[in-house]
């Protein structure tokens, strides 16, 4: 398992939480991990839905030559390979057993990367990168993150939620007469 972590970092005002909507389309860019000039930008992956498992399309004399790709939400082939590269989208489901069981994903860049280190923005993260989404990666690699709008969900100081808080620009906000303003400025990420 590869895990590679989506980092969030941004300017935080009026803001309790920060959340990505879990089963929420997610437009990535990938390439592949051995020949990095082949790249796909800008990749939809359908959250909320999970492939099941499937025979890979190889000729095969016995069932136990059955070769499967794992459960996923996204996958692709790459010109010249034989199987398909595949992500799943690691909810707090998987991530509770992860951290339960010790297993950890393994990080190209940066050694071990936890999965169970992805957690909400909270107000005193303002202007910090925080793991908000992580990706069990196999044959893939993401490098970049397109926000389209509607992936996450905001909680204001004063108790209200923002459902489908649109950051594909960057910033955000809302104003109410009783509680002031909140806002999301200067809104960046990385993977890593």
């Amino acid at each position: 398992m590869v895990v590679y972590v989506l980092y969030a970092k941004a300017d935080l005002q009026g803001v309790a939480s920060l959340k990505t909507i879990q089963g929420a389309n997610l437009c990535v860019s990938v390439r592949n991990p051995v020949y990095q000039s082949e790249v796909r930008e800008k990749v939809v992956i359908e959250a909320d839905e999970l492939i099941e498992q499937e025979k890979n399309d190889i000729s095969m004399v016995h069932d136990k030559d059955i070769r499967c790709e794992p459960s996923h939400h996204f996958s692709l082939k790459w010109d010249g390979e034989k199987k398909r590269s595949t992500i799943r989208v690691i909810d707090s489901t998987l991530i509770e057993v992860i951290s339960k069981s010790g297993k950890k994903g393994k990080n190209r860049n940066q050694g071990n990367a936890g999965a169970s280190e992805v957690r909400e923005m909270r107000s005193n993260d303002s202007g910090v990168f925080v793991p908000l989404l992580a990706l069990d990666c196999q044959g893939i690699e993401p490098f970049a993150f397109h926000p389209m709008g509607g992936e996450f969900v905001v909680t204001n100081k004063a108790g209200d939620t923002f459902d489908q808080v649109d950051l594909s620009e960057g910033a955000w906000n809302e104003f109410e007469l009783a509680t002031g303003s909140t806002a999301i400025t200067n809104f960046e990420t990385k993977f890593s």
